[in-house]
């Protein structure tokens, strides 16, 4: 058993959530809409967990709630011991919030100032989190520093965003979360959008930022083949149900459920041929 094997089978856990429920008003008002339904899951030091599932499955709304962007209607939702179900209420207490959760979009153009250079921006999350006594000088050094970590040489400190490319953005947001010093990252389809080749990139970066410091994903997708590349552990999300979970690797050698196997089988591959999920189900 692995270190990190050994510290989750004595029950340390960075998040927890038990009985997670979302619930949203409805076109009617006796019709809500159940997005989360008993939701349960840990998330351990230095581990990625990925959530899987199709679009409206609930696993963006999971993540949401995480960092506080989403109130949780019923159950508990814990980051290091501390209850995060009652939402945020104090400026300050935003900012302790994202010192330990950072979120990256899927659409980092979206998420980023396109005024400010992209210096300035990793600078700006930087200075929000150091300690009072932090230099401006220090602040800068440090956000050059980040950018480097993440592939973006000082040249590119002098650029907006838009002079970018997708995965350069990326990396910017990336970078941006780093600079908090988070003990989880939450990735919200932080690849969909990128080429497969760029998709690479930013999965091996990904990859070495955990080898280098400690730090644990949520990795929020619909893509079984970056799943199966990024995380140890998944959980399998339906109509706001897990349905399935396991060791990623496991579970997708060897699915069970009808649905992640459905999910399984729509992954591209040679001789690949659509099947209708009532045909996998049988």
């Amino acid at each position: 058993m692995t270190h990190d094997e050994t510290r989750r089978a004595e029950g340390e856990a960075i998040v927890v959530a038990a009985g997670l429920r979302k619930v949203f008003p409805g076109p009617r008002k006796d019709e809500p809409v159940v997005a989360v339904d008993d939701v349960s899951f840990e998330l351990h030091a230095n581990e990625c967990l990925a959530i899987v599932g199709e679009s409206g499955s609930g696993k963006t709304t999971v993540a949401r709630m995480l960092v506080g962007l989403e109130t949780v209607t019923d159950g508990r939702l814990s980051v290091r011991g501390e209850s995060r179900a009652g939402g945020v209420r104090r400026l300050a207490d935003r900012r302790r919030w994202a010192r330990e959760v950072q979120y990256v979009f899927q659409d980092p153009y979206s998420s980023l100032n396109g005024r400010q250079r992209i210096g300035d921006i990793v600078a700006t999350s930087v200075g929000l989190h150091a300690g009072a006594a932090t230099t401006r000088r220090e602040v800068r050094a440090r956000a050059l520093d980040i950018l480097d970590r993440v592939g973006l040489g000082e040249r590119f400190a002098e650029q907006h965003p838009h002079q970018l490319s997708g995965g350069q953005r990326q990396r910017v947001a990336i970078a941006r979360a780093l600079a908090a010093d988070p003990a989880v990252i939450v990735l919200d389809e932080a690849v969909a959008a990128l080429d497969v080749s760029i998709q690479a990139q930013i999965l091996n970066l990904l990859a070495d930022i955990r080898a280098s410091r400690e730090v644990s994903y949520l990795f929020i997708s619909h893509d079984l083949a970056v799943v199966n590349q990024i995380s140890d552990r998944m959980i399998v999300m339906e109509q706001g149900r897990v349905v399935d979970q396991g060791r990623t690797a496991e579970l997708l050698a060897d699915p069970v459920h009808p649905y992640t196997r459905s999910l399984r089988a729509a992954v591209p591959r040679p001789g690949w041929k659509p099947v209708r999920r009532e045909r996998l189900a049988s």
